[in-house]
Order: C-alpha cells, then structure tokens, then sequence
C-alpha cells in the first residue's frame, strides 16, 4: 500500500544501492542495526490469521531520510510510528516496509520503530521452494532459511543483523507455542493462551521461529545442557528411543566443539511430515517421518545439533561461505559416527570422496553461487575440506582449533577467510595449497 504524501518505489528521489549480499540482492537493509526485536503476536489457527505489532530497537549508522524492513505482502501493515512520534509515513511494496520519520535522526541516533500489521501469512518463494511461515494440518511452523523471517515480522532479514527478542505468541488453548529462548510467563485466558519467550543471545532473523501444534513438553535426561522435547503424544516411544542418544551427543560435541553455546536445546517433532530437519536457534524441528523407532534419522540428529554451534552461534556474514554451516554440521555427523561405534570418520570420507568423483565437478566451495548453495555437494565436500585439514594438522591441534574457533566468534558472524587466518596458527606450513585445492578450485582434489 502507498500511503497519502510518499511517492512509490521507483518514483522521484529512489537511488541505487549496492546489495548487502549478491546471493539475495533484495533483503537486508542500510542505514541502522538493529539491537532488539519485541514481537506481540496473535495466531488463529483455524483461518491462519496473524496480527501482530512488532517493536524494533536500532541505532542509526547514517543519516537517512527513509529506512526499510523486509516485509511480506501477505502482511497487511495499519500503523507504523518512528521515536513514539506520530504515525510515520510510510511504502510497502514488493517485500520492502520503507519508513520516513518526520524528523532526520542523526548517524548514531535511536531509532525506536513500532509496526502493527495483519494477514494471512503464506511461505515466501525463493529460489530454493518455499521458505518461512507455513501451515500444518493442525497448527504452524516456520522455517525461515535463508529468507522467510520477512513472511511473518517485519525485520532487517540479513544473517549479520543479529539482535535479541522477545516474541509473544497468543494462540488457541489447544495448541502448544514454543519460540526461542527462555519461556518467561505464560497466561491462560478463556480460550486463549499467551506464551512469552525470551532470546537473550544475538539472533539472525532467519533463525527466528514460532512453532504451533498439539504438542507436549518432556525433559530429557541430561547430565549438564538442559534438553527437552516437544512432540505429539502419539510420538513419544519411538522418540526416546530415535533421539535416545542425544545427551551423548551432547557431551561428544561439547568436548570436540568446546561449550554448548546456549541455555538449553529443543527438539521439535512435528505430526506431519518433514522433508528436511530444520533449524532454529535453541531448537531443531523433525517430521514425525524423522521418528519411526530405528534410529533412521540419527544423522540427521547430529547435523541439526552441531548446527547449534556453526550456524546459530558462529554464524555467516555472506551466504557464499555457507560452507562454514554445513561443512561443519556435515563432519559433525562423520565424528558422532567415528564417537558412538560406527565407522570412521576416515571411512566416510573416502566414500564421500569416491562419490563426489561421479559427479559433475560445478561447484565452487568458497563461492557456489546462490543456485547451488544448498547443493549436497557443499555439504560433502565441506565435510571433506575439513577432514582434509584434521589429516593436515592433527587430531589435538585440530580440535583445539575448532574449540577456538567458537570461543573467539561466539554469537558472533565469520567469514571463511577469519576461519582459514585462524587455522593458520596451529601449524608451521602454509595451508594455502588445501585452501586453493579445496575452496577455490572446482576440480576433486
């Protein structure tokens, strides 16, 4: 909608900027960064219908005469109000809420920006299916990677943006809500229930998540990271006996990755199918097809917590060094295999590498492109980049570099090249010659 007064993108004073990230030119935003989301949400089920008002903590980085936050058209905005002024002026078109504060802020100011909204949110197309907000057969989920955060809160949906929340969910009495972080109250109201969340530590938008379902919360047994399940009843026996395994996997991480990097862990599992895992900050969400009583999926498991560490804490500043996830996240299934009587981590890569050497050879792991970033073939090889610099260094200086890789970037973003310059450390000769061969050059080493 273009409200009264504001000219419409394209029109008089529109000027071209650089995008943040040539692999989704379209999101992110300049001009401010953000320090906190606080989203008061209210979710029908039955007619997936979302309201909600969203107050978004920021300071200017530059003056401005207009911001913007990505936003679904889906979403329907009513009032938008910039410093507790008046209501602001405002555009929303394709996928772009942009603001106009009545008065210039100025380059270190605050910018305090309240936006109430409404609609039918619907999962946003990407070049890689549908990703964000989307609908159960009875309840929600929202799987927002790389960026879906857009189809249900207005926000600066890049992966460098990383603030804190707190995200109210009221929903049908039924229905169990879990977002991330701690849950801090929650209120029973007739028919409704509000549940409030709070997330503490720095958070991309993309790893934002509301989860709906009729579900109920167990604690797993642990010895240190708190763990929980939340899970349809009918679920229960084949999940302890498929995730059983967890607190193990916990400590084995925890001793080859260093500290597990937040308060507790969750795993979701969903009464429909999932494709694929999902993950979120805090928490992994499964298929109820994840949980079929054999241990089928525990691969799966592994990757979903190591993203925890690589991805959620450490996580990307440019989606070309995606490798820097799901490498890691995918060697990390090689060594709870190696950890908890499987084969090695050895045998795996040679079979990883055999296989790789049948397929085509079009993928660049330090820059796959936005096509391919999500390509198995990343993933696999990431694995093996990695196992190939374990085979470089050593088992002891190679986990010590892994345990200070997170200690030194916790909650924070990295880039391949902060990784390969800490590498550098843990040995007397140039690695230049794996990084080229592995990274830089699409031919199999």
């Amino acid at each position: 909608m273009v409200k009264p007064g504001k000219s419409a993108a394209g029109g008089a004073g529109k000027f071209y900027e650089e995008p943040l990230d040539s692999y989704l030119p379209h999101v992110g935003n300049r001009g401010y960064r953000v320090s906190r989301y606080e989203l008061d949400l209210t979710y029908k089920v039955a007619g997936n219908r979302l309201s909600g008002k969203a107050s978004i903590t920021a300071a200017t980085t530059e003056i401005r005469a207009k911001f913007a936050f990505d936003l679904s058209q889906s979403l329907s905005v009513s009032k938008v109000s910039v410093n507790g002024a008046r209501p602001a002026k405002y555009t929303h078109q394709q996928g772009k809420l942009t603001i106009t504060p009545a008065h210039a802020i100025p380059a270190g100011g605050a910018l305090s920006v309240t936006v109430q909204y409404a609609g039918t949110p619907r999962p946003i197309r990407s070049l890689w299916g549908e990703v964000g907000w989307e609908e159960l057969t009875e309840g929600a989920l929202v799987a927002s990677q790389p960026n879906g955060a857009a189809s249900w809160f207005p926000c600066d949906d890049h992966p460098r943006s990383k603030a804190s929340y707190q995200i109210s969910i009221t929903t049908d009495s039924p229905y169990y809500a879990l977002a991330n972080g701690a849950l801090v109250r929650k209120q029973v109201r007739a028919s409704h229930t509000t549940w409030v969340y709070e997330q503490t530590e720095p958070m991309a938008s993309y790893l934002a998540t509301i989860q709906i379902g009729h579900y109920e919360r167990r604690h797993a047994d642990h010895d240190g990271v708190p763990m929980h399940a939340v899970l349809p009843p009918r679920l229960r026996t084949a999940f302890e006996h498929d995730f059983g395994r967890q607190p193990q996997m916990m400590k084995t991480f925890v001793r080859l990755f260093g500290p597990y990097p937040f308060a507790d862990y969750t795993v979701v599992v969903t009464d429909d199918e999932l494709e694929i895992p999902i993950e979120a900050q805090g928490i992994s969400v499964f298929g109820a097809n994840h949980c079929d009583g054999r241990r089928s999926a525990e691969r799966l498991v592994a990757h979903e917590l190591a993203h925890q560490w690589f991805g959620n804490s450490l996580t990307l500043g440019s989606w070309r060094d995606i490798w820097l996830h799901e490498g890691f996240a995918c060697y990390a299934e090689w060594l709870w295999s190696e950890n908890s009587g499987g084969p090695s981590a050895q045998e795996i890569a040679t079979q990883a590498h055999r296989n790789l050497t049948g397929l085509p050879y079009d993928v660049l792991l330090g820059d796959p492109g936005p096509e391919l970033m999500f390509d198995d073939r990343v993933y696999k090889r990431g694995a093996l980049t990695l196992h190939a610099l374990r085979t470089a260094l050593g088992d002891e200086a190679f986990f010590d570099l892994l345990r200070q890789w997170t200690a030194k970037h916790r909650h924070g973003t990295v880039t391949t090249e902060e990784f390969t310059d800490l590498a550098a450390h843990y040995t007397d000769r140039s690695l230049r010659p794996l990084w080229d061969a592995w990274l830089f050059q699409k031919a199999m080493p």
